[in-house]
């Protein structure tokens, strides 16, 4: 038997990158997806084709995280066409670096707004639906960045902690009805955000890294299998960093 067989996973910002990784994933494990994304492209529409011809129930929604009406329309609508929803990952972000003293208000709030009110949003709409199976997993993509802060990131790493804390409390308000939260902290992943990087930026960075290599999303896809799964069904509460030990 796979692993998230006969589960329904929910997860934010999968049109790319990790969110997709982590879609296709589930997939070779046995779940079904219902997928948002606030732009959903051509590549998106296409692997979402693939999976279920090969037999995967997927479906991708355009839907705004960041907002709290949205969050209830797209989960409303995914309870309609699955009936459930046993896995949440918040997975949706962005960043918006630079120094603090050229920082706008705008770059402040809209990385606050779409890394961290996104998971309230979600959470607290996705929660009514699991408080009623008695039973759920819910999985934060933060960062260890939001564990150990870097310079230039000052947004991005606030939002990413304040989502480590906000996964700690709700691990204790939810625990008691089998609901289960943890939080994911990826290092340096090479995704469509970090190419932008210049070559020697990722090298500088990989010099940090002991395992002397960049992450690959697969590698926090995998992560989240395990908190997805039956696997981990004493775990929650808890922050997994997925760095190559650059965060020892």
């Amino acid at each position: 038997m796979k692993l998230l067989e006969g589960k329904v996973a929910l997860i934010t910002g999968a049109g790319r990158g990790i969110g997709k990784a982590i879609a296709e994933k589930f997939a070779e494990q046995g779940a079904e997806l219902a997928l948002t994304d606030l732009f959903i492209d051509e590549t998106a529409l296409q692997y979402v084709e693939e999976l279920n011809a090969k037999g995967v129930k997927t479906k991708i929604y355009k839907s705004d995280a960041s907002k709290f009406d949205d969050a209830q329309e797209v989960v409303k609508q995914i309870i309609t066409d699955f009936g459930r929803i046993d896995i949440l990952v918040n997975n949706a972000g962005i960043t918006r670096d630079q120094l603090l003293m050229r920082m706008t208000e705008e770059q402040w709030d809209m990385v606050l707004t779409v890394n961290l009110k996104s998971v309230f949003n979600m959470t607290k709409t996705v929660q009514t639906i699991m408080l009623k199976q008695k039973n759920g997993s819910i999985i934060n993509m933060s960062s260890v960045v939001g564990v150990s802060g870097n310079a230039g990131q000052s947004n991005y790493a606030a939002s990413k902690a304040g989502m480590i804390g906000f996964t700690k409390s709700i691990a204790k308000e939810l625990g008691s009805r089998n609901i289960r939260c943890n939080a994911i902290a990826p290092g340096f992943i090479e995704t469509e955000m970090t190419h932008k990087l210049s070559d020697e930026v990722r090298t500088e960075w990989i010099k940090n890294i002991p395992l002397r290599r960049a992450g690959k999303p697969e590698d926090v896809a995998n992560a989240c299998i395990f908190l997805a799964s039956d696997l981990s069904t004493y775990v929650s509460g808890q922050v997994i960093n997925v760095c190559g030990a650059m965060n020892t």
